[in-house]
């Protein structure tokens, strides 16, 4: 009997690192660009009041470039990220013939999670990562301690993400598991089970959504901690110029612009072993109508 390679992230990228590796790459230089327009703007801002241009041309020249990048990297990722799709849906159809049809249409979307995620969610985490140096580099700089804060922040955050993930794999998996159950449910022609099915779904996403309302409160809280600290303690430490104190508040805004993607990136990562999980079970499914 031919064993089936499993389905999982890893495993798409390795089978596409061309077109992934491109994409990164597009998707690092937009990110680079876009982090030099502050530092640029202000050149061109104190080369206009000097009587200069050259660095205003610098700062089209780049913006043009940002521009042009941005472009390119969305025409590209979605031709290449669309191929991908395709070819990993096609594969799970080809290996998972056998299951029932409700159940194999829902896991085709479930697929497709892994697709979007590197799509839309690792744009994301690579700028957020970037972003993140960025500011702590610059906060240590100011003052050691001011990066030591941030950091300290972010192991807070997630300690706070630990003691949901549980609970966010569980919700998932009550949630795709009732998905499962959809087309079954449409081919019995009762709006009764159908509206049953929609409300325990609803019931599902209030749950899911509660639980991350509670996580982004708790993480806002010690991100907004760390900036409140950062700015007493540039005010109360050393003579530092109203400048200086400006730029450690703005980066340690960076800073929690960065760090809040770790959690909503995790969060998605917990659907995502769920699913990994579910779409590689080799148990035959059976669905019981729990609607009856």
């Amino acid at each position: 009997m031919t064993s089936v390679a499993p389905i999982s992230l890893y495993r798409i990228i390795t089978a596409n690192k061309t077109k992934v590796t491109i994409n990164a790459i597009l998707t690092i230089v937009e990110i680079t660009l876009t982090a030099l327009v502050p530092m640029f703007i202000g050149f061109a801002i104190d080369g206009l009041l000097a009587k200069e241009t050259t660095e205003m041309f610098v700062l089209v020249a780049i913006l043009i470039s940002l521009i042009v990048m941005s472009v390119i990297r969305r025409f590209y990722d979605t031709r290449a990220y669309g191929e991908i799709r395709v070819k990993v849906q096609a594969e799970f159809v080809k290996n998972n013939a056998s299951l029932s049809t409700s159940v194999l249409n829902a896991r085709l979307d479930m697929v497709r999670e892994f697709v979007d995620f590197l799509e839309e969610s690792v744009p994301e985490i690579l700028n957020a990562v970037i972003q993140f140096i960025v500011s702590l580099v610059v906060l240590y700089f100011l003052n050691p301690m001011l990066a030591i804060a941030a950091l300290c922040s972010g192991v807070m955050m997630l300690l706070i993400y630990t003691l949901f993930h549980g609970n966010f794999y569980i919700l998932n998996g009550a949630y795709n598991k009732q998905s499962e159950r959809q087309v079954t449910i449409l081919n019995t022609g009762s709006v009764y089970k159908l509206v049953r099915h929609f409300n325990y779904l609803k019931e599902l996403e209030i749950k899911l959504s509660d639980r991350e309302a509670i996580l982004y409160g708790s993480v806002f809280m010690v991100l907004l901690s760390m900036v409140v600290f950062n700015l007493w303690y540039a005010t109360l430490h050393g003579a530092m110029s109203a400048g200086v104190i400006f730029s450690i508040v703005s980066y340690s805004f960076e800073f929690v612009e960065a760090a809040i993607v770790l959690p909503m990136t995790l969060q998605s990562w917990s659907r995502l072993t769920e699913i990994t999980n579910r779409i590689n079970s080799t148990d035959i499914v059976h669905i019981k109508d729990i609607t009856d």
